[in-house]
């Protein structure tokens, strides 16, 4: 199997895993646990992080609930230019391939929520942060990867005068 094919189904894999845990951890949520209900299974771990089913129709963390058909478009235009872009932006960098798949599948697994219910499940609750999901957990977790990568491997080489590729396609 060639280097990009490799590349491209490294991305999806991640992608497609991380869909199937937030998608899986949402049907439990609201299968088991009523909206607007707290509910901790460990019981020392109460005062950190608990579980919390509530029906989120704005961006990550709660934020601009009014916009949710905006953040329909934005998750298809995220997903659409990840895909277009990958394959010349994260070629042979395992890190970035992470970047992206995470990025991919935590758009993805809220894109899945937003068309199927009209709002995001979230469950995961420190008490003092806003309920959130896998998805946005993969996302964040995506962009500090990204940013990570642009501040200390891309931009390590460029002090160390190692010569950047070229991802832009020649002529």
């Amino acid at each position: 199997m060639g280097a990009l094919k490799r590349t491209r189904l490294g991305l999806f894999l991640i992608a497609a895993a991380v869909i199937a845990l937030d998608q899986y951890t949402k049907a439990l949520v609201r299968a088991h646990l009523p909206l607007n209900v707290s509910w901790n299974p460990i019981a020392w771990l109460d005062p950190i992080v608990t579980l919390t089913h509530v029906q989120n129709t704005g961006a990550a963390f709660g934020l601009l609930p009014q916009f949710g058909g905006m953040f329909i478009l934005i998750a298809i235009v995220v997903v659409l230019l990840i895909i277009l872009f990958y394959r010349q932006l994260a070629q042979g960098s395992f890190l970035l391939q992470m970047a992206f798949g995470l990025q991919l599948g935590g758009a993805l697994g809220n894109l899945c929520d937003r068309l199927a219910r009209g709002y995001v499940t979230d469950f995961i609750d420190f008490r003092w942060w806003p309920v959130f999901n896998v998805a946005d957990s993969a996302i964040v977790v995506g962009t500090i990867l990204l940013v990570y990568y642009v501040l200390f491997v891309e931009g390590a080489k460029e002090r160390a005068g190692v010569p950047q590729d070229d991802p832009a396609p020649r002529a």
